[in-house]
């Protein structure tokens, strides 16, 4: 390793979090120093673009299961406590934490000064404490970078500390297994083991924004992608993996502001929390997806994928170790991006979903407490193959398109979208990119050039003026004709064959979306009441 490497001491660290007796620590290295790292310790491997290769271990994705907030003062009475939000002891807090530090004592760490929110008035300088190298680096890609002049006088709010290879005693620590994410907001510090997958780092960053700024700064956090066209218009993209929230907002036609996490402020920014994209690469394809498989070159992390036989190209298709194949990768990787990642309030928000039934129009607009109801619903599907044990199409729900990153109530964050909607006139639309003719193994997925051509129209303002038709059950108004889109599949009865068929299916789906509001009603105004769907009884 070079000198610059090795700048630093412990000082801060033992002043600041008590880490004490450490090996060497390296603070801020280079992309080129973590990947010679990387590959020297036998953690990851060089593809022929230029990425780095990683596996992350046993855990290939987040363990919700494994995600806790402490409970004390500050967070016993707003914190939304269930099944998402799970208590974790302040003292059991202490105790995790005091091993975890005798862990890493003589070992080497490295260090990473960064922070969030690309609006200047709401930023969260961080300091993230890592094991391993690759770790490093994807906080290096997936946070804002500091310039070298305010590294020097860098002072972090929140602090993450991530050993994957230190694994908790559940009947000691108190947790459930031996992985971990626990966040204390009362110390701002998140602390991360057990488990490799580095989504942990950004999702428990997220949902720190995620209380902090709706709570205290009466922003609204958001679990989207966000765009911005030739004349300035910013679009909004909410969705649940696999809907095509990353791939939908990369449009080389509009300079991206950001892929995953965004806040709305009072001022009407829209700004980016993060520095770069963490998209999925399974059946990734230059053809299908150019700006993001362009962007996997040096400097990028490759998680869990397969190869082409011995070689180091990557097999995109390839599922062996999971389907939840990623890369993360700086935002500068795409060429048109906003600089600094900021946009104005949205002329129109996209809620996406991939609906495995079949019965959701590819694009409707939604009136205002139907916008409230979908936002709370947060609906998509699971489908055969994308998680083990399923066969067959599971419904989902996710408050807010992002329940499992919400330490609030979700009707805190709904009231909030559904005034700064009316404040600012916003267009909001339901884009199924699912299935069409028929579910899942009967019907075909929606294809993508479709898909963009209609986004398009909505962004353009050519669906403005076109005849709408409202479906019975879901109450959806839909387009009769759009550019570039066969007439035939705006209606999504009208691509089935067993018209029967197709009403069972689309009640099969009403009923579950009544039944998961069920939780929510008490919360609920009449007009969002109103949006549900009506179940057809025969």
């Amino acid at each position: 390793m070079n000198e610059f490497g090795k700048r630093g001491s412990n000082t801060n660290l033992k002043s600041d979090i008590g880490l004490d007796n450490l090996g060497s620590i390296f603070w801020n290295m280079s992309p080129a120093e973590l990947v010679e790292d990387t590959v020297l310790l036998g953690e990851g491997v060089l593809t022929d673009s230029g990425a780095i290769a990683v596996n992350t271990g046993t855990f290939t994705g987040r363990s919700p299961e494994d995600r806790f907030i402490v409970c004390d003062e500050k967070t016993e009475n707003s914190v939304w406590w269930g099944k998402i939000n799970k208590k974790f002891d302040a003292e059991k807090f202490d105790a995790l934490y005091d091993r975890m530090k005798a862990y890493l004592t003589g070992k080497d760490v490295y260090v990473r000064d960064a922070y969030a929110c690309a609006d200047e008035d709401y930023r969260m300088n961080i300091r993230v404490v890592t094991e391993l190298p690759w770790s490093n680096m994807f906080a290096h890609n997936m946070f804002l970078r500091p310039t070298d002049e305010e590294i020097q006088n860098f002072t972090p709010e929140w602090h993450v500390v991530c050993a994957p290879n230190f694994m908790a005693d559940p009947e000691i620590d108190g947790t459930r297994q031996s992985n971990y994410a626990v966040i204390n907001f009362t110390k701002k510090m998140i602390i991360i083991g057990g488990t490799g997958y580095t989504g942990e780092i950004k999702k428990g960053i997220f949902s720190v924004l995620n209380y902090v700024l709706p709570f205290e700064k009466n922003v609204l956090s958001m679990h989207c992608s966000a765009n911005v066209g030739e004349d300035g218009d910013t679009a909004v993209f909410f969705g649940l993996s696999g809907t095509g929230k990353t791939t939908l907002s990369s449009d080389p036609l509009r300079r991206l502001i950001g892929d995953d996490e965004h806040g709305w402020a009072d001022n009407g920014s829209v700004f980016n929390f993060e520095g770069g994209c963490y998209a999925k690469t399974i059946n990734l394809s230059k053809e299908k997806e150019p700006q993001i498989y362009d962007a996997i070159k040096f400097g990028a992390i490759l998680e869990n994928i397969g190869f082409e036989g011995e070689s180091s190209t990557p097999d995109y298709d390839c599922d062996k170790i999971t389907q939840n194949t990623r890369v993360s990768y700086p935002i500068h990787h795409i060429d048109n991006i906003m600089v600094p990642s900021k946009g104005t309030a949205p002329k129109n928000i996209f809620f996406l979903t991939c609906d495995a039934f079949g019965v959701l129009p590819p694009i409707s607009k939604l009136d205002s407490g139907q916008a409230m109801y979908h936002f709370i619903s947060g609906y998509t599907a699971k489908v055969a193959g994308t998680e083990a044990g399923i066969t067959e199409p599971q419904t989902v729900f996710s408050a807010c398109f992002g329940a499992p990153f919400l330490p609030l109530h979700p009707t805190k964050y709904a009231e909030m979208l559904g005034e700064k909607i009316e404040n600012n006139d916003v267009n909001v639309w339901l884009v199924n990119t699912g299935w069409s003719g028929g579910a899942y193994g009967t019907g075909s997925r929606m294809k993508l050039s479709y898909t963009r051509s209609m986004i398009t129209a909505a962004l353009t303002g050519k669906l403005d003026n076109v005849e709408y038709i409202k479906d019975d059950i879901f109450g959806l108004n839909m387009p009769t004709e759009c550019e570039d889109v066969p007439t035939e599949i705006l209606n999504p009865v009208n691509t089935w064959e067993d018209k029967a068929a197709f009403e069972k299916k689309a009640n099969e789906l009403a009923q579950a979306f009544v039944k998961n509001f069920e939780i929510f009603e008490s919360d609920a105004s009449e007009e969002i009441i109103n949006a549900a769907p009506k179940v057809m009884v025969k």
